[in-house]
């Protein structure tokens, strides 16, 4: 039987593909490390968990309008005014199940066939094959290591054409840890001026895992200008250990956006989970000492990586600002003959990152997402939403990878 030529533009989640290798692996009684997973290792706070108990027990298990029920999204506009000072309304907020709806909803409301949307590189690995099922374009910027993996404003400026429909933004990033500041917001800010008519999707999803001197800006917060064409969109997966719950939210101050975003809701899912969305009001409402609990030990661990990292040789490595991922580049490693060799042995030719991925797994039995996956092939990911007597088991084995392919 035919099925949908559209398959044929996009891949398989590669981040949830490893992840799924990996407990295979595991299940089979092999000491793997994963640095694949994207959430974090915390449970959820019980303090969530009751409030979704006692509303199963309420009975609130009906459906909910498309578009969320009305207190969680006054809570999210609470949430946002706390946060960032910025104002919006109920009717602004429109709840998903899970960031990934949330985005698939913006750009199949916003993207007709042949429009472009800008997308920095390393990106996210949804984020291009999500355009693609629009019929859209996706316009990658590709950055470097030595620009510290950020778009520049003459880069952004390069990219736009009369095509461009939408630029999205995700700051802290996944999968570089990238952080923009203000002032370099503020310069893309500059320049989004000129085109009225291009949508700014800011994904800020690990806006609340930031460190060191780092904060968090978007471009909704750099004035009035923008805000109207300014779509933020968020989780509860990240901040608040919530990624099995699927929820999340878009902010939007274009009514005829909103409406969208429900039509396209309303012919798919319809409502999120129900009872899930009361859980999600108490995790906005509650203590958010959590949030800084979980925070403190990624950034000890986000130390540990980047520390062992930067000793190894042919290993380049930034230290991330935010976000749970360190990105290091391995263009040091990958013409050594050694390292050629473990292509050919794992019958990888075409990509250095996957036939990094597939002889550390094979060698060492450490999982890591190869760059290509974010459009950058010099680069691994490496999730340290994992335990600490994990990543140093795991940045041992990879200290002895890395001396096997120096040969």
């Amino acid at each position: 039987m035919q099925l949908s030529n559209r398959l044929n533009a996009i891949e398989a989640s590669p981040t949830l593909g490893l992840t799924a290798l990996a407990n295979k692996l595991k299940s089979e009684g092999k000491d793997v490390v994963g640095f694949g997973a994207g959430e974090p290792d915390f449970d959820t706070p019980d303090y969530i968990k009751e409030a979704t108990i006692a509303a199963l027990k309420e009975g609130k298990t009906k459906y909910t309008p498309v578009l969320g029920v009305e207190a969680l999204r006054k809570a999210v506009t609470e949430f946002i005014k706390r946060d960032i000072l910025l104002d919006y309304n109920a009717a602004d907020v429109v709840i998903c199940s899970g960031g990934k709806q949330v985005l698939y909803n913006i750009f199949m409301s916003i993207v007709n066939p042949g429009d472009e949307v800008i997308i920095p590189g390393p990106y996210w690995v949804s984020y291009k094959d999500m355009v693609m099922l629009s019929e859209g374009k996706p316009v990658i910027v590709n950055t470097s290591f030595e620009s510290g993996f950020k778009m520049t404003t003459d880069q952004l400026q390069s990219a736009i054409t009369a095509k461009t429909r939408a630029v999205i933004i995700n700051s802290p990033s996944n999968p570089t840890g990238v952080v923009y500041s203000r002032d370099e917001l503020k310069s893309f800010a500059n320049i989004l001026e000129k085109y009225p008519d291009i949508w700014i999707i800011t994904d800020d999803i690990y806006a609340k895992l930031i460190y060191d001197d780092n904060e968090f800006f978007n471009l909704a917060m750099l004035g009035e200008k923008l805000r109207d064409r300014v779509i933020i969109a968020d989780s509860f997966s990240k901040a608040f250990s919530m990624t099995g719950w699927r929820l999340g939210y878009a902010v939007t101050k274009n009514p005829g956006l909103v409406a969208a975003l429900e039509k396209i809701q309303g012919q798919s899912t319809s409502n999120a989970t129900s009872f899930v969305q009361y859980g999600a009001i108490a995790a906005l409402k509650g203590d958010l000492s959590f949030v800084d609990k979980m925070r403190d030990a990624f950034q000890e661990r986000r130390d540990f990586i980047v520390k062992t990292l930067s000793m190894m040789p042919g290993i380049k490595v930034h230290n991330p600002g935010g976000a749970f991922y360190v990105f290091p580049d391995i263009s040091g490693l990958v013409q050594k003959p050694r390292f050629i060799s473990l292509m050919e042995k794992y019958k990888e030719k075409t990509s250095y990152s996957k036939a990094f991925s597939s002889a550390l797994l094979g060698e060492k039995l450490v999982a890591m997402v190869p760059g290509i996956a974010f459009g950058y092939d010099m680069g691994m990911r490496i999730s340290y939403a994992i335990s600490m007597e994990q990543i140093k088991k795991g940045m041992e084995r990879v200290a002895e990878f890395v001396d096997i392919c120096q040969g």
